[in-house]
């Protein structure tokens, strides 16, 4: 019993250190508070969704691409705070393999939207809309602003839950290794 408890106490010592190191670790890799990182990447199906003019567009035409899905609604403050810098993130000339589609997820109200941009000063970003609610089938979406990001394989590898500053300097270096 003696031996055993020489060896016990520094394993368990040893196995802690472990754990909390590695638990420090993952935490300095997390950009952002309200983010949650996929450990294995969940493949994304065929998603339909219509742009401003209703066209038709498919998610998976975009493999090879970076994706980022913003779910937002006209009527959501946090969301209203955040476009500024989603629209800047998108003409951030470091990526060049970004697709950024900001999802309206209202009954389709195109001067309502278009408004909303306007005020905002939006130069880049285009409104989409999801009339049918695939995405909130697709990715169980709860509440806005929900951002999806999705891998140039198509697999939803992080989402952002809440607002975000998309210029966060964090952010931006560890959302590049994925550009």
């Amino acid at each position: 019993m003696f031996i055993n408890q020489q060896i016990t106490k520094p394993l368990i010592f040893l196995f802690c250190f472990s754990v909390f190191s590695s638990i420090a670790q993952t935490n300095e890799d997390v950009p952002l508070n309200n983010i949650v990182i996929n450990e294995i990447p969940k493949p994304i199906t065929s998603i339909i969704f219509e742009d401003f003019s209703g066209k038709e567009i498919n998610i998976n035409q975009y493999r090879e691409k970076l994706v980022i899905l913003n779910f937002w609604a006209t009527w959501c403050a946090p969301c209203k705070k955040e476009m500024p810098s989603l629209d800047r993130l998108y003409q951030n000339a470091s990526f060049k393999n970004l697709r950024i589609f900001a999802v309206n997820m209202e009954k389709p109200n195109k001067s309502k939207t278009k408004k909303f941009f306007e005020d905002l000063n939006i130069k880049k970003l285009e409104i989409f809309f999801d009339d049918n609610l695939n995405f909130v089938k697709e990715f169980k979406l709860r509440g806005m602003p929900t951002t999806v990001l999705i891998n140039k394989k198509g697999e939803e590898f992080a989402r952002i839950i809440g607002e975000v500053n998309f210029e966060d300097e964090k952010f931006l270096k560890w959302l590049s290794s994925y550009d």
